[in-house]
């Protein structure tokens, strides 16, 4: 069978692998499956093509999450999140459509560099913040969601304040959802979809369900102060591993 994309053998099998593990994070986490993937796509091959396809995927993991996450979800929240994201969107998705394969991994490389440098330095939130606080957090996610990353803004704020893990990771799913089902019409708008991101969401299917059933198990059985030292942990991985790819 040929694979989308152009891809060989030997990627196809490493971008499974990669799906799987991206899956299972997400699976544990309720986030991290777009910006980790993407960069471990892009140590073989170019991970633009590829972002609408993940973007389908992460849709497609929330059906598998749905009914244990409802009674988490911090509205108050999402609903800020989202009206930001929506108002960044378009120009974002544009922009980025726009840009070649390297300058779009060094706007993704500054974005995880930064987030991850803040939660390492210990920073916290006194408070919770409010409406406005979570319209300009969407507003950032939204603007870097064109890279596949748009989940890392919400997470590094939602990380920093006192959040329990089974609202943090509701939350985030909810919110990813909301922000890829905007992104995927602009981008085809743009040309970035086609008959190949089809074929590519129904091969991963199978190693979505897969994936996201591992992590939940290993989710029920974390402590908070555990999942905090986990999050912080990935956004730094995914910050290093991006910064590295692009300087070589």
């Amino acid at each position: 069978m040929e694979l989308p994309f152009d891809l060989t053998a030997g990627q196809g099998a490493y971008l499974a692998a990669a799906l799987f593990a991206a899956a299972y994070i997400r699976g544990y986490s309720g986030f991290g499956f777009s910006a980790i993937f993407i960069i471990l796509a892009a140590l073989t091959t170019n991970p633009l093509p590829l972002i609408p396809v993940i973007f389908a995927c992460e849709i497609t993991m929330t059906l598998f999450q749905a009914r244990g996450i409802r009674a988490h979800v911090d509205w108050s929240r999402v609903r800020p999140l989202l009206i930001g994201a929506a108002i960044a969107t378009i120009p974002a998705v544009t922009v980025m459509a726009r840009l070649g394969e390297d300058q779009a991994r060094l706007a993704i490389s500054a974005v995880i560099l930064m987030l991850s440098l803040i939660l390492l330095s210990g920073w916290q939130l006194r408070r919770q913040i409010g409406f406005n606080g979570n319209l300009a957090v969407g507003l950032l996610s939204g603007m870097v969601n064109s890279a596949g990353v748009g989940g890392l803004p919400a997470a590094a704020f939602l990380t920093a304040q006192p959040v329990a893990p089974a609202v943090f990771r509701a939350t985030m799913i909810v919110f990813l959802t909301g922000i890829d089902l905007m992104a995927l019409p602009v981008m085809h708008a743009n040309g970035l979809t086609g008959g190949e991101t089809l074929i590519g969401v129904l091969l991963a299917f199978p190693i979505l369900g897969l994936g996201i059933w591992a992590g939940s198990l290993r989710f029920s059985s974390a402590s908070q102060a555990q999942f905090r030292r986990v999050i912080v942990a990935l956004l730094t991985v995914f910050s290093v591993l991006n910064i590295l790819k692009v300087a070589l």
